[in-house]
């Protein structure tokens, strides 16, 4: 898949630095139009708008086997319930080997006035400011083989030039394979274990995992258009979608981010660790448990929930959705609007503590 690499210049794949070949133009001290060696090296899309920064020299991504690296992409934001992405993501980057590849510019890709950066402000003047980053890291597993994580939040904008950078960065680091993580909220109770839905052309990389097995149309992701894409033009692909309690969608679930982790693992033959999101899953799990007891109304609706549960796990149908409604009982939508404010009004906001330190490793 060695195909013309953007430059914004014209140029070719032969004039792009790799990891044994400096930037064309490269002096020892640099310009700003001839980085040097200390220097990032700033590549831009056919269109000429700078999509990413790319870090010079690259860090090597082949595997001692001479493969290329598996790409996963985990963007936050509409297909994030409970945050399981952004944890996932967090865990990985902190937990493993990482190091950064390139980054996008929030400039060309983020709508600042529907996704507003935050502030720092000392009381006097305002001290920082915390930009909105979408980045691609060379990250090696435990036992050193290297893959690519692009996490961050999804663009807002340029959806088809995104997935073609991220294309042609996927041909010039000759990747092969590529698996996105997905969380979606569904009407499942925090008490049972977060399952999985898999998709994908590469019915070898999901195994037995369950599929949805119902033709829809969907609302769309720039992730989910990243892996038609990269599908269209002969990469494997595969789409892991963890379950995440609807009334907890807006909080913080690391057990959903445990479940991907492992589903990555199982997926891609990566030796990945999990503990820390395991021990914050438990911390997160006994926290909720506490703030549900004694509620006859909330309990109530999760036993709701576990009955439903428990009723579609026994039918073992791959064909049946936890999506679709039980018309004996209240909707997802109501069941997850009573619990929310009631676990809103237990901690004072719609975030309880997600034992965020266990997950970094």
């Amino acid at each position: 898949m060695n195909e013309d690499f953007p430059t914004g210049d014209g140029g070719s794949a032969d004039d792009v630095p790799n990891q044994n070949t400096p930037d064309r133009g490269t002096t020892d001290r640099g310009t700003p139009d001839q980085p040097g060696a200390d220097q990032e090296a700033v590549w831009s899309d056919d269109t000429g708008s700078r999509l990413y920064e790319l870090e010079f020299p690259a860090p090597e991504v082949t595997g001692d086997d001479g493969d290329g690296p598996v790409l996963v992409h985990a963007l936050e934001g509409f297909a994030d319930a409970g945050h399981a992405v952004a944890l996932a993501a967090e865990h990985l980057r902190d937990a493993l080997d990482s190091e950064l590849v390139a980054t996008f510019s929030g400039d060309e890709l983020i709508d600042y006035r529907s996704r507003r950066p935050t502030m720092q402000f000392s009381g006097e003047q305002f001290t920082g400011v915390e930009m909105p980053l979408l980045q691609l890291h060379a990250i090696r597993d435990n036992r050193g083989r290297p893959f690519l994580l692009l996490s961050g939040v999804e663009p807002d904008l340029r959806w088809e030039q995104f997935v073609d950078a991220v294309r042609r960065l996927s041909d010039h680091f000759e990747v092969a394979t590529a698996v996105g993580l997905n969380a979606i909220p569904m009407a499942v109770p925090h008490t049972r274990p977060s399952t999985i839905t898999a998709h994908g052309n590469a019915a070898e990389l999901l195994g037995d995992l369950p599929r949805w097995g119902t033709p829809m149309k969907v609302p769309a992701s720039a992730s989910m258009l990243l892996e038609l894409r990269l599908g269209d033009r002969g990469y494997r692909t595969a789409g892991l979608s963890v379950h995440v309690p609807h009334y907890l969608s807006q909080s913080s679930y690391p057990a959903a981010a445990a479940i991907l982790v492992q589903s990555l693992a199982t997926a891609t033959g990566l030796d990945l660790p999990v503990t820390a999101l395991e021990n914050a899953a438990a911390k997160v799990r006994t926290q909720i448990d506490a703030e549900v007891s004694g509620n006859d109304e909330v309990e109530s609706v999760v036993t709701a929930l576990e009955a439903q549960y428990d009723t579609y796990a026994a039918a073992q149908s791959e064909t049946q959705s936890l999506l679709a409604r039980d018309e004996s009982m209240p909707s997802g939508d109501e069941l997850g609007a009573e619990l929310e404010r009631f676990l809103a009004a237990q901690t004072g906001d719609d975030r309880p503590d997600d034992g965020e330190s266990g997950a970094r490793g």
